[in-house]
Formats: structure tokens, C-alpha cells, sequence
């Protein structure tokens, strides 16, 4: 079973595969290839802000699950 990647090796691969879209539309012939390449470039931006955007919140949890744990501690001494 494969593991799950983490953040940091996502982004690495979806840096990778701008890098290759930006490459492909250099060598775009027509509209529609040019089209296709804007569409794949979208998407992968996208995952990369979403992968941020996970980041931020899973952080934001943390620093919320200390502010609870404190204040428990807090009224049950």
C-alpha cells in the first residue's frame, strides 16, 4: 500500500509539473493546445493554494486545541 505523500513532496511534485506545463506551452502549435496547457496550469495552482490553505487550518487547529486544553486546566485547578 502506498504511503501518503506529504505536503512538502506535493508541492515539489506539482512545481515539477508546472514546470513542465510552462515547457509544453512554448511548443503549443494551436488554440487548443495553448487552451489545454492554461487549463492544467489552473488546476495545478489551485492544488497548491488548496495545499496551503490545509496547512493554515491545520495549524489554526492546533493553536485552538492548546487554547482549550489550557483553559481546561485552568478550571479544574
Amino acid at each position: 500500500m502506498k504511503r501518503h505523500s506529504t505536503a512538502d513532496e506535493m508541492r515539489n511534485d506539482l512545481d515539477i509539473l508546472l514546470s513542465r506545463v510552462n515547457a509544453l506551452e512554448v511548443v503549443a502549435r494551436d488554440e487548443y493546445q495553448r487552451g489545454m496547457v492554461k487549463v492544467v496550469r489552473s488546476l495545478a495552482e489551485g492544488q497548491i493554494h488548496s495545499i496551503k490553505e490545509f496547512e493554515h487550518l491545520k495549524k489554526a487547529m492546533d493553536l485552538l486545541l492548546q487554547q482549550i486544553f489550557d483553559l481546561q486546566r485552568k478550571t479544574d485547578s
